[in-house]
């Protein structure tokens, strides 16, 4: 069993939060034909997932790919989060990085709509595992 300080129990709630509003604004702005920023709001849904789950075991970093690195190795390569969720995880980055950075980058209405499905699930699971460890806490 993990030996979680109520600190790292409400960084995780909050971060879990802050995931939850990203989604939802992911989900507004798909409606609205905003798809970069849609793309860009699902990224931070998935990012800010993966930090509250990181909260737990106290990690974290000050780099988008050092969060990435250590969430897919002390919870996907360990069996914590579906295997999928790494793909997942490398598509949204690397969609943010074009609807953000890439002039020429045009956002699709489809794979906007996969970017929000995958954030929705990475959330989901990164939920139901937070769930799992406080009920156990």
């Amino acid at each position: 069993m993990l030996n979680v300080t109520q600190q790292q129990k409400d960084y995780a709630l909050y971060r879990l939060e802050r995931a939850e509003e990203d989604l939802e604004s992911a989900m507004e702005l798909y409606e609205d034909g905003h798809y970069r920023a849609a793309n860009n709001r699902a990224y931070y849904s998935i990012f800010h997932s993966m930090r509250s789950a990181l909260a737990l075991v106290n990690v974290d970093s000050s780099k988008h790919s050092g969060v990435i690195a250590e969430f897919r190795r002390l919870f996907i390569k360990e069996g914590l989060i579906p295997v999928g969720v790494s793909q997942m995880i490398g598509s949204a980055f690397t969609i943010r990085n074009a609807s953000d950075y890439d002039d020429m980058f045009i956002a699709s209405k489809l794979e906007t709509q996969e970017q929000i499905d995958n954030a929705k699930y990475v959330f989901q699971q990164v939920s139901k595992y937070i769930a799992d460890i406080m009920s156990q806490l």
